[in-house]
Protein backbone atom coordinates (compact mmCIF):
# COMPACT_ATOMS: atom_id res chain seq x y z
CA UNK A 1 0.00 0.00 0.00
CA UNK A 2 1.34 3.09 -0.30
CA UNK A 3 1.76 6.23 1.42
CA UNK A 4 0.60 8.20 -1.21
CA UNK A 5 -2.93 9.11 -1.65
CA UNK A 6 -3.65 9.15 -5.07
CA UNK A 7 -7.45 11.24 -5.32
CA UNK A 8 -6.21 13.61 -2.39
CA UNK A 9 -2.65 14.04 -2.84
CA UNK A 10 -1.48 13.07 0.96
CA UNK A 11 1.43 11.35 1.79
CA UNK A 12 1.17 10.45 4.99
CA UNK A 13 5.32 10.44 5.59
CA UNK A 14 5.42 14.40 5.03
CA UNK A 15 4.81 16.14 8.16
CA UNK A 16 3.52 19.61 6.41
CA UNK A 17 0.58 17.19 4.63
CA UNK A 18 -0.43 15.92 8.31
CA UNK A 19 -0.69 19.91 9.10
CA UNK A 20 -2.76 20.97 5.85
CA UNK A 21 -5.01 18.18 5.83
CA UNK A 22 -5.88 18.76 9.46
CA UNK A 23 -4.17 15.56 10.70
CA UNK A 24 -6.53 14.16 7.93
CA UNK A 25 -10.03 15.39 8.61
CA UNK A 26 -9.01 17.06 5.40
CA UNK A 27 -9.78 13.98 3.29
CA UNK A 28 -13.36 13.85 4.44
CA UNK A 29 -15.19 13.02 0.95
CA UNK A 30 -17.97 15.49 1.43
CA UNK A 31 -17.78 19.12 3.21
CA UNK A 32 -14.21 18.85 3.76
CA UNK A 33 -13.45 22.78 5.56
CA UNK A 34 -16.38 22.17 7.73
CA UNK A 35 -15.19 18.43 8.87
CA UNK A 36 -11.61 20.22 8.99
CA UNK A 37 -13.42 23.19 11.52
CA UNK A 38 -15.06 19.83 13.51
CA UNK A 39 -11.54 18.72 13.93
CA UNK A 40 -10.31 22.21 15.27
CA UNK A 41 -13.03 22.11 18.81
CA UNK A 42 -11.31 19.31 20.71
CA UNK A 43 -7.59 21.19 19.93
CA UNK A 44 -9.87 24.36 20.61
CA UNK A 45 -10.62 22.67 23.78
CA UNK A 46 -7.51 22.11 25.00
CA UNK A 47 -6.37 25.54 24.12
CA UNK A 48 -9.15 27.40 25.50
CA UNK A 49 -7.66 27.08 29.57
CA UNK A 50 -4.67 29.26 28.10
CA UNK A 51 -4.47 32.92 29.46
CA UNK A 52 -5.68 35.39 26.53
CA UNK A 53 -2.04 36.45 25.63
CA UNK A 54 -0.76 31.97 25.61
CA UNK A 55 -3.63 31.49 23.09
CA UNK A 56 -2.80 34.76 21.07
CA UNK A 57 0.52 33.80 20.77
CA UNK A 58 -0.26 29.97 19.84
CA UNK A 59 -2.52 31.45 17.06
CA UNK A 60 0.25 33.79 15.97
CA UNK A 61 2.64 30.15 16.02
CA UNK A 62 -0.15 27.66 14.05
CA UNK A 63 -0.79 30.88 11.48
CA UNK A 64 2.77 31.09 10.45
CA UNK A 65 3.42 27.20 10.16
CA UNK A 66 0.29 26.99 8.11
CA UNK A 67 1.03 29.54 6.12
CA UNK A 68 4.56 26.66 5.31
CA UNK A 69 2.38 23.90 5.64
CA UNK A 70 0.03 25.09 3.30
CA UNK A 71 2.29 26.60 0.51
CA UNK A 72 3.75 23.91 0.56
CA UNK A 73 1.45 21.19 0.15
CA UNK A 74 -0.39 22.85 -2.33
CA UNK A 75 2.30 23.71 -4.39
CA UNK A 76 3.57 19.65 -4.26
CA UNK A 77 -0.55 19.27 -5.43
CA UNK A 78 -0.04 21.56 -8.09
CA UNK A 79 -3.36 23.51 -7.10
CA UNK A 80 -3.89 27.21 -5.24
CA UNK A 81 -6.30 26.06 -2.81
CA UNK A 82 -7.52 22.56 -2.74
CA UNK A 83 -10.33 22.00 -0.61
CA UNK A 84 -8.50 19.09 1.63
CA UNK A 85 -6.54 21.54 2.43
CA UNK A 86 -8.21 22.50 5.74
CA UNK A 87 -5.44 23.87 8.57
CA UNK A 88 -6.46 27.13 7.56
CA UNK A 89 -9.67 26.01 8.95
CA UNK A 90 -8.46 25.23 11.89
CA UNK A 91 -6.79 28.87 12.42
CA UNK A 92 -9.58 30.22 11.70
CA UNK A 93 -11.94 28.96 14.09
CA UNK A 94 -9.20 29.43 16.87
CA UNK A 95 -9.61 33.07 16.07
CA UNK A 96 -13.28 33.44 16.30
CA UNK A 97 -12.97 31.88 19.34
CA UNK A 98 -11.22 34.28 20.56
CA UNK A 99 -14.46 36.38 21.29
CA UNK A 100 -15.29 33.72 23.74
CA UNK A 101 -13.69 33.87 27.34
CA UNK A 102 -13.03 30.54 28.80
CA UNK A 103 -15.80 31.21 31.64
CA UNK A 104 -18.34 31.02 29.54
CA UNK A 105 -17.07 27.59 28.55
CA UNK A 106 -17.36 26.34 31.86
CA UNK A 107 -21.05 27.22 32.20
CA UNK A 108 -24.12 24.73 31.23
CA UNK A 109 -24.14 26.98 27.69
CA UNK A 110 -20.79 26.65 26.89
CA UNK A 111 -21.14 24.25 24.06
CA UNK A 112 -23.57 26.88 22.67
CA UNK A 113 -21.23 29.54 22.22
CA UNK A 114 -18.79 26.60 20.46
CA UNK A 115 -21.67 26.05 18.26
CA UNK A 116 -22.48 29.46 17.62
CA UNK A 117 -18.64 30.14 16.66
CA UNK A 118 -18.31 26.81 14.15
CA UNK A 119 -21.72 28.46 12.35
CA UNK A 120 -20.38 31.78 12.48
CA UNK A 121 -17.27 30.99 11.10
CA UNK A 122 -18.30 28.42 8.23
CA UNK A 123 -20.83 31.21 7.15
CA UNK A 124 -18.22 33.79 6.40
CA UNK A 125 -15.89 31.49 5.43
CA UNK A 126 -18.28 30.13 2.57
CA UNK A 127 -20.20 33.11 1.91
CA UNK A 128 -17.12 35.24 1.56
CA UNK A 129 -18.17 38.84 1.80
CA UNK A 130 -16.06 41.80 0.85
CA UNK A 131 -12.78 41.61 1.59
CA UNK A 132 -12.97 37.76 2.20
CA UNK A 133 -13.77 37.24 -1.63
CA UNK A 134 -11.27 39.51 -2.98
CA UNK A 135 -8.55 38.02 -0.87
CA UNK A 136 -9.41 34.27 -2.07
CA UNK A 137 -9.20 35.34 -5.60
CA UNK A 138 -5.83 37.70 -5.49
CA UNK A 139 -3.69 36.34 -2.74
CA UNK A 140 -1.82 33.30 -3.95
CA UNK A 141 -0.13 30.59 -1.84
CA UNK A 142 0.22 29.42 1.32
CA UNK A 143 -0.45 33.50 2.62
CA UNK A 144 -3.82 33.18 0.62
CA UNK A 145 -5.09 29.76 1.60
CA UNK A 146 -4.58 31.31 5.35
CA UNK A 147 -5.63 34.94 5.00
CA UNK A 148 -9.23 34.38 3.84
CA UNK A 149 -9.71 32.23 6.62
CA UNK A 150 -8.11 34.75 9.05
CA UNK A 151 -10.66 37.34 7.87
CA UNK A 152 -13.25 34.97 8.10
CA UNK A 153 -12.11 34.13 11.83
CA UNK A 154 -11.78 37.97 12.70
CA UNK A 155 -15.55 38.64 11.56
CA UNK A 156 -17.11 35.45 13.08
CA UNK A 157 -15.47 36.68 16.37
CA UNK A 158 -16.76 40.05 15.80
CA UNK A 159 -20.23 38.09 15.11
CA UNK A 160 -19.57 36.61 18.81
CA UNK A 161 -18.59 40.03 20.19
CA UNK A 162 -21.84 41.26 19.55
CA UNK A 163 -23.96 38.84 20.48
CA UNK A 164 -22.23 38.30 23.63
CA UNK A 165 -23.41 41.88 24.56
CA UNK A 166 -26.79 41.69 23.12
CA UNK A 167 -27.51 38.48 24.98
Amino acid sequence: MSSLSRSTGFDRRKLHHWLAFGFGSGLAPKAPGTFGTLAAIPFYLLMSPLAWPYYLGLVVVFTVIGIWACDRTARELGAKDPSAIVWDEFVGFFITMLAVPSVLLTASYGWAWILAGFLAFRLFDIWKPWPIRVIDERVEGGLGIMLDDILAGIMAALTLLVLRFVL
